[in-house]
């Protein structure tokens, strides 16, 4: 999969340094991985789910929120936001 873009990843992870082991993780995974369905996803991800046309991945236990944009067919992921857990219950990202 080609990860479109790692810089908001290392953004968010300059803002909790915390997030920085978890997010670095999922993006070399996703980089080599060939996906074509959620199901694929989630055989790595079992946490990951669709939220509407968003693919939303747990971060750091449950701490934070990776909100992805996955096109099967170009193998390409849309990094859309990443957000702490609390931020991601408001659901404001929905409306973007």
């Amino acid at each position: 999969m080609h990860v479109i873009s790692r810089k908001g990843l290392r953004e968010f992870a300059d803002e909790h340094p915390d997030s920085e082991k978890s997010l670095d993780a999922w993006y070399r995974v996703s980089k080599g991985a060939r996906w074509s369905k959620l199901l694929d996803v989630q055989q790595v991800y079992p946490t990951a789910e669709a939220v509407g046309r968003f693919t939303v991945f747990n971060i750091r236990g449950n701490h934070y929120r990776l909100i992805t944009l996955i096109y099967y067919p170009g193998q390409t992921i849309l990094v859309r936001t990443v957000l702490t857990h609390a931020d991601y219950d408001k659901g404001m990202w929905k409306d973007e």
